[in-house]
């Protein structure tokens, strides 16, 4: 591993502790938690397996700063992505299509690992906090249409990401499935909250937040 220059100290430890979790993470997006160990992960730095207990007392100790790490990386473009859009319409296709953005580039596959990973369990805490992060603002354009139990609503609007996921990992066309699944979302949310949006702002909707993805 090259040599990490610090001002200090805790500078240095900072920044091998970081890399580590770099390391764990780089093997955890080739899809098979097993793989993590401090063994995997010492080799991928160039350092001696016992070097890795310096920073982390257990393997669900590293896996923890992994989810630490990662969780605002899953949350940021989706509220950067929500925050860009004019219309509470617009909004919801942005918040589906930020999220499937993210399976298309690979990055669900660490939550994929982890979900399966014998220390799951331990994990649990830290990858509910991602998901609660992850529906904030859908929770928060719910209540501003006025829903009465936004969390239950943003929790079943999951629900369509979760199965264009699904289809996108099958292999199908991702513009295809994001459009179709921004749409159902948005006329899911004129269904429930009562607003004008109809089959074309729906339509408009997702092909705006679709092409913009696009156009990335």
């Amino acid at each position: 591993m090259p040599r990490i220059s610090a001002a200090s100290v805790a500078d240095h430890r900072a920044q091998q502790r970081a890399a580590l979790v770099r390391a764990a993470h780089e093997l955890l997006e080739e899809g098979d938690a097993a793989r993590v160990t401090f063994g995997a992960v010492a080799d991928r730095l160039g350092l001696a397996r016992n070097s890795v207990y310096k920073y982390f007392g257990s393997r669900q100790e590293l896996l923890e700063a992994v989810v630490v790490e990662a969780a605002p990386r899953w949350t940021a473009p989706i509220r950067t992505a929500m925050a860009a859009a004019d219309t509470p319409e617009g909004r919801v296709a942005a918040f589906v299509t930020a999220q499937l953005a993210l399976v298309r580039d690979g990055e669900h596959r660490v939550a994929q690992a982890l979900a399966g990973d014998r220390d799951a369990a331990a994990l649990r805490a830290g990858a509910e906090h991602a998901h609660r992060d992850i529906l904030q603002p859908l929770v928060e354009t719910l209540e501003e249409l006025g829903d009465d139990a936004p969390r239950r609503t943003a929790g079943l609007l999951q629900g369509f990401v979760n199965a264009a996921t699904k289809a996108i990992e099958s292999g199908d066309d991702f513009a295809a499935v994001n459009e179709r699944a921004t749409q159902l979302a948005v006329a899911a949310l004129a269904g429930v909250t009562g607003t004008a949006a109809g089959a074309t702002g729906a339509d408009e909707a997702a092909t705006g937040t679709s092409g913009a993805a696009a156009r990335e």
